[in-house]
């Protein structure tokens, strides 16, 4: 019998602090948790992007006890190189193989990729084109499961053309501010019932 706190410790900052955003998190990061459950995968840390939602929300994951890891992607801006090119910086969004094997190791993949559903939703279906793992999607603005079908990703709805599938989306979450509490109960929430989910199809098979 356990009386008392569980203790998570969330740690992840790679080294000094460079930069706006780097206080928080530096890229190429990862703060492993206890168990390998849940993985929150951030931006890389910038003068945009600053992963300072997901580690609210990774802390508030692990403080309702769940087993939560966040990586900090080390090439997690831009835009893939198959997606359709829309201005701005020409940086090419990628994963590197420790980053696949990492995400690879979890039950649920937590996704944050900003706000430009041109740009995120091409992220993520690069991301579960490498990693058969379901995930949720956090996003600033509007999108549903139709919008990831349309481009080939897997949903809950629908297999498409990516062995790893989007099964939840969280909108409102904006990049570089705080998560009003209403929305990291609904990401609790759904991370809860995916894990769920993915814990009775296991004992199904």
């Amino acid at each position: 019998m356990v009386v008392g706190r569980a203790t998570q410790v969330v740690a992840c900052r790679k080294g000094q602090a460079l930069g706006l955003g780097g206080g928080i998190a530096q890229r190429g990061t990862f703060a492993k948790a206890w168990q390998n459950d849940v993985i929150a995968v951030a931006m890389s840390p910038g003068y945009r992007h600053v992963p300072k939602p997901v580690c609210q929300i990774t802390t508030e994951l692990r403080g309702r006890g769940i087993n939560t890891g966040e990586i900090v992607l080390n090439a997690g801006d831009g835009t893939p190189m198959d997606a359709p090119r829309t201005g701005g910086h020409g940086v090419a969004f990628g994963l590197e193989p420790r980053e696949i094997d990492i995400i690879g190791r979890h039950k649920l993949a937590i996704l944050h990729h900003g706000n430009v559903k041109s740009h995120f939703i091409y992220k993520v279906r690069f991301e579960l084109r490498k990693v058969a793992i379901a995930a949720i999607v956090l996003c600033q603005c509007p999108v549903e499961f139709e919008d990831f079908e349309e481009i080939g990703v897997s949903t809950r709805n629908k297999e498409g053309e990516t062995p790893g599938k989007v099964v939840g989306i969280v909108t409102g979450i904006v990049r570089n501010a705080d998560v009003p509490q209403e929305k990291l109960d609904e990401i609790v929430s759904k991370v809860k019932m995916c894990l769920r989910e993915i814990e009775e199809g296991e004992q199904d098979q």
